[in-house]
């Protein structure tokens, strides 16, 4: 059985993304002008991106006469998802919350946001442990060396 592997998106390739998925339908063109005072790339450069995201199996790629219309094959809400649970794989299980409040404390939240926050830090409370047990293995972080 073939193991199908998340898509990465890198930091330029979600500038596509983000446009694409805002436009549904797209050529490099539409591309290119949504991004071109943001990022000041040549559209080589965004065909590049383009290329590898089509490539990585992210877009989607129709002939339309003589030119490519381009759109999502993955969704932006799967994708911010993977993004977020890739940090937190990247971090010791102890260093999780930590990791939560310094993205928390650095965005700017509406009162919604706050509220659905509170909403699932109340139903967190009912499952919250003592001690989070570290998942690295020796020498990946340095809680082992604290609590042995």
């Amino acid at each position: 059985m073939e193991v199908v592997e998340k898509t990465k998106i890198s930091g330029a390739e979600w500038e596509i993304m983000r446009v694409v998925w805002a436009l549904k339908n797209a050529t490099s063109k539409d591309i290119s002008s949504v991004l071109q005072n943001k990022m000041d790339w040549k559209p080589a450069t965004t065909k590049t991106l383009i290329g590898r995201l089509v490539k990585k199996g992210a877009l989607i790629t129709e002939n339309e006469g003589n030119r490519f219309i381009y759109s999502a094959a993955v969704s932006e809400e799967a994708e911010v998802k993977n993004a977020a649970q890739s940090i937190l794989q990247n971090v010791c299980n102890r260093k999780v919350g930590e990791t939560i409040a310094d993205l928390l404390s650095e965005a700017t939240l509406s009162h919604d946001d706050v509220a659905l926050l509170e909403s699932i830090l109340e139903e967190k409370k009912l499952t919250a442990v003592d001690e989070v047990p570290c998942d690295c293995v020796p020498g990946q972080c340095t809680c082992q060396h604290v609590h042995g």
